[in-house]
Order: C-alpha cells, then structure tokens, then sequence
C-alpha cells in the first residue's frame, strides 16, 4: 500500500484536474451534455434540466479541486469519499449511457477527447479501482505541508476554479477544441476529401428457404437466393472518414445557402440557437453592429432555429435591418457559446468570433 496508494493518488489526482479543467474551459458546453442526460429520453428528470449550467459549474469546479485536494493531502477522508461518490456516479452513467446506447459521448473531457460509450465506462471502471485502492488506503495519504499552506492552497484552488469558470461564461472558452475555432475553414471541415475511408457495413439476411431459416451475410448487396425474404439487420463495422462538421447550415424557407454565403470575402455571422432565450443586453448591441458592418462593405446575416415569427418580432423589437436564417439549435450551440454570439468570416474561414459581452472589441 505505502508503493500503490502515492500512484494512484497522484494518477487520480491529475487526471481529475485535467478532466475538471477541460469541462470548466466551457461549463456550457458541459451543462448542454447534463441537459442530454437529463431528458425524457435518456434518464427522465426533465426537472433538472433548468439547473443543468449550476450543476455544470459545481460539479466541474469539484472535479478540480478534489484533484487539487487529493495531490496536496488536504482533509484526506473527505476527499477520498467524494471522490468515491462522484466516481460511482460517473460509472452508473457511463454504463446506463453504454448498454442503452442513449448518449453517444460523455463528455468526460469536453470537446478536446471524443470517447465512445463503452471507451467511457471503461475509463470509469479503470478509475474506480484506483479510487478504491485510495479509499482503502487513505491512512496512507499525508499532506504535503503543514496545516495552515494546505489550507490555503485549497482555498485558492477553490476561488481559482470558480473565478476560471466565470470567465468563461462571461466571454468564451479560453481554448476552442471545435470545428469552428478561430483559424478553421468551415466548408473544409464540411467537405469528405476524395480518398476519406468509406465507411463498411455488415448486412445480416434472413430468407425463408424449403420451410426453414437462412441467414447470409453480405456488405450490402442483396443476395443472390432462392427463398422469401424474412428480414435484415444492418451493424456498422467501421464508421469511415466523418467530416468535423455535420449538420451546419445556412436555409431561407426555400434554398440552401450555405455555399453562397460561406463564399463571402466580408461576412458576420450573428448566431442565436434560441431567439426567446437570448440575452436582452446582448440582443440591444446587434443593430450597431450591423450598421458599423454594412458601412465597412460586410455582409449581415443571423441563424437561429426559432420560427419565423419569433424572427420577424425580434427584428421589429431591436430595428435590426439583417435577416434571419434557419440552422440546427444542436449545431448553433457548438458554433458559439453565447446567446447571441458573432463570428467574422472570410470566404468561409473564421476570423473572430466574440461572445455578447466584447461585441465591441470586433476588429472590422
């Protein structure tokens, strides 16, 4: 124990911090993933999904500092319980999440690491037994100095972590792990390159053959057989190349425009996922934007997935003289995470992107 406890603390402790410290680079983000878990479809507690952002925020921040306390040995029992109690309860999920295939990707580390279902539980269950090993063994966790400096350095781990947190909710993440950071081109994160992998799929057939069931599996084709067809049942053996970006858009109720607008040498992009959400103090600095942007020769568009209705009261409201075209909500949300939130692009690449509050420090 005197050999296996120090690893795992100091494992367990660091890979907390780096976990916690990614997921509070972008509390929104994570509390967007709580609000996937929250919903009737997977877990059924619709109720919290109002609270998801303060449950985001305590339970990152939480993340860190237990990470912090458990490297420094401050209050070692209180830490190795917690520990013990957020663990179990982020395997549970990883497992429910798994088995019924209901959450594609955890969220376990953000944007920046994509793990499958099964890779998540894994990694919990493999997290488990070292906080195990630190429960049974928590005698054996000293702290690093004396009473008063460890004291302290929890403290300020505490108001660091929550200090960090806010200020990234009031701008934006300090670092964009997203398809649409700044530098990126969208069409390029869009486009499936010529020579991408294709992706390869299993096709399992049931036919009915001389009264009695066979089965045949090919990679797609329709088999050549001598029966009544019964059934077939199709498994992803790999997914192939998929572009970074999904399911952007840029739609009037009649075309696609995407193309046309992501071709645009001077274009600002004001996004908000939900219109009746936005921030009112937000919304007020869109109309001198837009008229500083159209003076400057930019083009002016919005995207939001509220209705049309919603659009034209808002337009009327603020005297914005820029349309509003239609996006997925899901996708607007991981163009930026501000409600409204403004992206300057050339020809499809971004060039800035700003959160409500430093509308005003746009470089046009």
């Amino acid at each position: 124990m005197k050999i296996i406890v120090p690893i795992s603390r100091i494992f367990v402790g660091i890979l907390f911090i780096i976990s916690g410290f990614i997921k509070l680079n972008d509390p929104l983000g994570f509390s967007y993933k709580l609000q996937e878990y929250f919903s009737a479809d997977v877990l059924n507690i619709p109720f919290l999904e109002p609270y998801a952002l303060v449950i985001s925020v305590l339970v990152v921040v939480l993340e860190v500092v237990l990470g912090v306390f458990l490297l420094i040995g401050y209050k070692p029992k209180f830490t190795v319980w917690s520990l013990l109690l957020m663990i179990v309860f982020f395997t549970f999920l990883t497992f429910y999440s798994a088995y019924f295939d209901k959450v594609k990707d955890c969220g376990c580390f953000g944007d920046a690491l994509k793990l499958t279902p099964w890779e998540s539980f894994t990694k919990d269950v493999v997290l488990l037994v070292f906080v195990l090993i630190l429960f049974f063994g928590k005698s054996y966790i000293a702290p690093i100095f004396k009473s008063l400096p460890n004291t302290i350095l929890a403290l300020l781990s505490f108001i660091a972590s929550l200090g960090f947190g806010y200020h990234v909710l009031m701008h934006l993440p300090s670092i964009d792990f997203r398809a649409y950071k700044i530098g990126d081109n969208l069409v390029t994160n869009m486009s499936t390159p010529d020579d991408a992998p294709k992706a390869i799929q299993e096709f399992t057939w049931v036919f009915m053959v001389n009264g009695a069931e066979q089965t045949i599996v090919t990679d797609g084709a329709y088999p050549n057989v001598q029966g009544e067809y019964v059934s077939v049942e199709t498994k992803v053996i790999d997914e192939g190349f998929q572009p970074s970006i999904l399911d952007f858009s840029i739609e009037s109720e009649d075309e696609d425009l995407t193309a046309q607008f992501l071709s645009e040498e001077k274009l600002i992009l004001i996004v908000s996922y939900s219109l009746e959400s936005a921030e009112t103090q937000g919304l007020q600095k869109l109309k001198a934007l837009s008229e500083d942007a159209h003076s400057k020769g930019y083009t002016v568009i919005g995207l939001s997935a509220s209705g049309e209705d919603s659009k034209s009261k808002l337009k009327a409201a603020y005297g914005l003289d820029f349309e509003f075209y239609l996006c997925d909500e899901k996708a607007l949300k991981t163009v930026v995470r501000s409600n409204p939130g403004v992206l300057q692009l050339r020809k499809g690449t971004v060039q800035q992107k700003v959160h409500w509050n430093d509308i005003e420090n746009l470089d046009l």
